[in-house]
């Protein structure tokens, strides 16, 4: 992928001009949503010595809701706050491109995508990165999620944050590896409370900001505001896990796979989505057991350690973002594909989201997009 072709422009400065005083090797971009996590990550960075730049991705939708003010000018005025040079880059070419439409066309076909781990791999680290290097001739990136980079060995690796349940690991996984070493994640070994207490000190307007839960790009509303088209509203056929119809739907692209609540029908027991066809536009209730798998292989694979992803190899594996990894091993490695199969069935799957995989240590070994066929 080429900058030039996504038209991607880089914004007037909201407030000073960038004016590097340090050599590159201190010099540093960080990605600032708004919220209070990159916030204190740019004051960190600068108060270790880095010559800061703060940069907030312009995108589609984002700034639509009227609830509060638009995250952009949140982290405008915060680098302000902090002394920091801060500019818009203009991606709503390659956004609407490279994440809404393959986030609507997913839905259409019954997968579940996860677009926040898209939108790192295809555009922070890769598209938007490449943009700074060009354009200010700063090669090291940072973020404010939840994880470190450390080295064992002499090698970089891109391990879970210290705090394990605010661990963010799980959607970094699509980062080039030769990135790693000029990738800076300054939260890694901090919890929430205590960034939240940081920004408080420094009395950061976002101190007391709540975290953002939903989609940047539907107004940090429901997801199916960025659903537009035929592919939300075509009502179909709710059936058991055996075929045999018991309810309709209101389409498939309102549902996703271990959802039970909204489905439509009252059973004598729970019951959880467990198949949603396309081909067919039916989805299939089923028990937690029925809906569940040991077996999960993953396509559109991005490999870090590439001599710990070996068949046979006791690994551990998220297939959702939230939970500690599960152990499970290697049965089918290749450069497009990885299968494993973990210790105990996994509820629900789902096709389009992502399968990470850890070492003991806490690395990350590779992650991939869970296929649709999770058998071997």
């Amino acid at each position: 992928m080429t900058v030039g072709k996504y038209n991607i422009e880089l914004l007037p400065p909201s407030f000073s001009a960038w004016s590097p005083k340090k050599a590159r090797s201190k010099q540093i971009a960080v990605l600032m949503s708004g919220g209070v996590d990159s916030s204190v990550a740019a004051h960190l960075l600068k108060e270790d010595g880095w010559d800061v730049l703060g940069i907030t991705m312009k995108i589609p939708v984002s700034c639509s809701s009227s609830s509060r003010r638009c995250c952009g000018a949140d982290a405008a005025f915060v680098c302000n706050e902090l002394d920091i040079p801060h500019y818009f880059v203009d991606v709503t070419e390659a956004f609407e491109q490279l994440i809404i439409e393959p986030f609507r066309r997913s839905y259409a076909k019954g997968q579940t995508p996860n677009p926040c781990v898209d939108c790192n791999t295809l555009l922070k680290f890769s598209l938007v990165w490449d943009f700074l290097e060009e354009a200010f001739e700063i090669s090291h990136l940072a973020t404010g999620h939840y994880a470190r980079v450390t080295e064992t060995g002499g090698q970089v690796r891109l391990s879970r944050a210290e705090d394990k349940a605010k661990d963010q690991s799980y959607f970094l996984y699509g980062i080039a590896s030769e990135k790693l070493p000029r990738f800076v994640l300054p939260l890694g070994k901090l919890t929430k409370e205590h960034v939240r207490s940081i920004a408080a000190q420094l009395n950061l307007s976002v101190a007391d900001k709540p975290e953002s839960m939903e989609l940047c790009f539907a107004g940090e509303g429901d997801y199916r505001a960025a659903l537009t088209g035929d592919e939300a509203n075509q009502h179909g056929d709710i059936t058991d896990m055996q075929g045999n119809k018991i309810a309709t739907h209101t389409g498939i692209a309102n549902y996703t796979l271990g959802q039970r609540r909204g489905v439509g029908f009252a059973g004598g027991q729970p019951l959880y989505v467990g198949r949603i066809d396309a081909e067919t536009n039916t989805i299939a209730l089923g028990t937690r057991e029925e809906v569940s798998s040991r077996t999960i292989r993953a396509n559109q694979i991005n490999v870090l350690i590439p001599e710990e992803l070996v068949i046979g190899r006791q690994v551990y594996g998220k297939i959702r973002s939230y939970g500690d990894p599960q152990p499970c091993k290697v049965v089918n490695a290749s450069r497009e594909h990885i299968t494993v199969e973990f210790d105990q069935a996994q509820f629900a799957p789902c096709p389009g989201q992502k399968l990470v995989l850890y070492d003991s240590n806490d690395n990350i070994i590779a992650g991939g997009t869970i296929s649709p066929k999770t058998a071997a």
